[in-house]
């Protein structure tokens, strides 16, 4: 890929070495790091034995006469994947708090398919390796590495992914938390009680810091450091400290008393500058966003392109020699491994999603098809890092773990190639019927749309819209004409699209026409809103829901914790699936039919023009 073909590629770059939160969400790039490292360790391996010799290295830290011993494969296995493990708990957390798995009709499929895709992987590893150590190792096959899954969907996805893409991130989310808790409980040995009451002691501190207005980093980092070193000494893996921790800190939206508190204090050391003011003011601010929002954008880059590269070169690296390959290819392990994750996933995920979807229809979205899930559960197949990490907690004898390392890289190259190979296979049995987005992807729905005018009109119109887009603001006045034109027979719907790169304040509009629906006054918030598409500022949406009436307190709670963020998403999918980039974006026809996009001016004329060709009259 060129620079010109993706012109903000390199600003993001920068952003991710920055710590800016929109760099981190570049899945792509973030697997192409970890598979560079991986790569390297694998030629690295391979050139003599100073791979070993170095990865082998005994470090140890001692404070007095205590110390820990590791050599250095360990201390990024044990010590630095804590960090990883950290961010993947506040990722767990934040999910089940604001994100995709507090919406139970969302998530519902993806979750079963995700413990279809934990049990059939392990059940098959275990069909190759029914005792023995080898049969300790069934935890291998059970993990999804998220970040190379994403990376391989935006390869080799479906054109417009959009769908699929929220189903795999809620399937590793759910995935995620069953790793988790297999490594707490099935990985850990020797375990000596006595050291957990200062881990438990740990663990309480911290969950009392926001009682106690503690807000600096440096004071979570040192109680941490001490509750991982009572976990280590426990016999618990010390990585789980960092998930605990994780799942123990607040995550909230922000509130709005707190943010005008914010305000206030900057004002105020802007009108007098000195110390108190400054970290009154400092303080403020990190009241107003949750721990955890803070911690996920500070560490976020450096678990992807710091933490888990390292731990990539210091696992991945096996020598790869005629004699090594014989010996995997004559191994259960490996044999259980790669079965295990690229026909357990795809079978367990693909099977589960299709009898959840038999069972109750209607439950895939819109756009969604089972021939994309099973794509996407082939992906599903490539483990890798957690998969790595079990490698060395499950398997002492290092030859086994060489089988079970080859096992873990050879199923990430089926899986990607079998899921290319299920898309491409989708594509040309069932080829799209013309340019994407021709025909609207979700029929309107009376329960679930917002729509002006009678359910039952003969004739549709739809129309995609953002609240802060002048050209939507234009066309409400198209389409007012249009509906005085056709009257009874014609039904209007309103779906959300916000463009946040070039409206930064339609989406929380969006959200705020939402939160009107809620009390039954969408349709004035939408016409008040586009009346005022210039001032769609927090605090200017608060004065025009004051002018509508609303209840403050029941619109402030909807806004604050984002109770319809999903609502918007929802048509923002839709959208972007049906390959709807801009706005306005009008769909029109007769009511019952496929509804066509509509290409050209958008005025009243045009719009009538248009529609009258589907059925409509001219009740003059």
């Amino acid at each position: 890929m060129t620079v010109d073909e993706n012109p903000t590629k390199l600003r993001r770059v920068g952003d991710l070495l920055a710590g800016v939160r929109g760099g981190t969400d570049d899945d792509t790039l973030a697997a192409e790091v970890v598979l560079a490292a991986t790569l390297t360790a694998l030629i690295w391996a391979n050139l003599g034995g100073s791979y070993e010799a170095f990865w082998h290295t005994p470090v140890s830290i001692r404070i007095g006469d205590y110390g820990i011993d590791l050599d250095l494969q360990h201390w990024v296995n044990d010590a630095l994947m804590t960090l990883f493990f950290f961010v993947v708990g506040l990722e767990v957390k934040r999910e089940l708090t604001l994100g995709e798995l507090t919406d139970r009709t969302r998530a519902a499929v993806p979750l079963v398919a995700a413990v279809a895709g934990l049990v059939l992987p392990a059940l098959l590893f275990l069909l190759f390796n029914p005792g023995g150590e080898e049969a300790g190792a069934w935890g291998v096959v059970v993990s999804t590495d998220t970040a190379f899954v994403l990376g391989a969907l935006a390869l080799v996805g479906p054109r417009c992914p959009a769908r699929l893409r929220v189903f795999v991130l809620t399937l590793a989310v759910a995935d995620d938390i069953g790793a988790l808790g297999i490594i707490a409980f099935v990985y850990t040995d020797h375990l000596r009680p006595v050291f957990l009451i200062p881990a438990a002691l740990g663990l309480l501190l911290i969950l009392q810091f926001r009682r106690l207005e503690v807000w600096r980093g440096v004071v979570y980092f040192v109680v941490a450091a001490a509750t991982w070193v009572a976990f280590y000494e426990s016999g618990v893996h010390p990585t789980l400290a960092g998930v605990l921790i994780a799942l123990i800190l607040p995550v909230y939206p922000p509130r709005r008393t707190e943010v005008e508190r914010a305000h206030e204090l900057t004002r105020a050391f802007r009108q007098s500058p000195n110390s108190d003011y400054a970290r009154a003011a400092q303080l403020g601010v990190l009241r107003a966003v949750s721990v955890n929002e803070r911690l996920l954008r500070l560490y976020r880059p450096y678990t992807a392109f710091l933490v888990v590269p390292i731990f990539a070169l210091a696992n991945a690296g096996v020598e790869i020699t005629a004699a090594t390959l014989a010996a995997a290819v004559r191994s259960p392990i490996t044999w259980g491994v790669v079965v295990g994750l690229v026909v357990g996933k795809l079978v367990g995920i693909t099977a589960a999603t299709a009898i959840f979807a038999r069972l109750r229809p209607g439950s895939l979205p819109p756009g969604l098809t089972l021939s994309q899930i099973g794509g996407g559960a082939a992906l599903a197949g490539i483990g890798f890092t957690i998969s790595l990490f079990i490698v060395d907690l499950a398997i002492e004898s290092p030859d086994a773990a060489d089988d079970a390392r080859i096992g873990v890289l050879a199923a990430a190259v089926l899986a990607t190639a079998l899921g290319w190979a299920l898309f491409r296979l989708a594509d040309r049995r069932h080829p799209p019927e013309g340019p994407a987005g021709l025909v609207l992807l979700r029929p309107v729905d009376p329960d679930r749309d917002h729509v002006r005018g009678r359910h039952d009109a003969p004739l549709t119109l739809v129309e995609y819209g953002d609240f802060e887009c002048p050209f939507c603001s234009r066309a409400t006045g198209s389409i007012r004409d249009v509906h005085d034109h056709f009257g009874d027979d014609l039904r209007y719907v309103f779906r959300h699209l916000p463009l946040d790169h070039e409206h930064p304040h339609a989406r929380v509009a969006a959200e705020a026409s939402e939160a009107a629906a809620a009390q039954g006054r969408f349709w004035e918030m939408h016409d008040h809103l586009f009346a005022h598409s210039d001032a769609l500022s927090r605090d200017e949406i608060y004065e025009h829901a004051e002018r509508l009436g609303l209840d403050m307190d029941r619109f402030d709670e909807d806004l604050r914790v984002g109770r319809y963020r999903h609502r918007v998403e929802d048509d923002e999918l839709d959208a972007e699936t049906g390959d709807v980039s801009g706005t306005p974006t009008f769909y029109l026809g007769a009511t019952g039919s496929d509804l066509l996009r509509h290409t050209g001016p958008f005025d009243a004329a045009t719009l009538i023009r248009r529609l009258e060709e589907f059925g409509g009259s001219d009740p003059a």
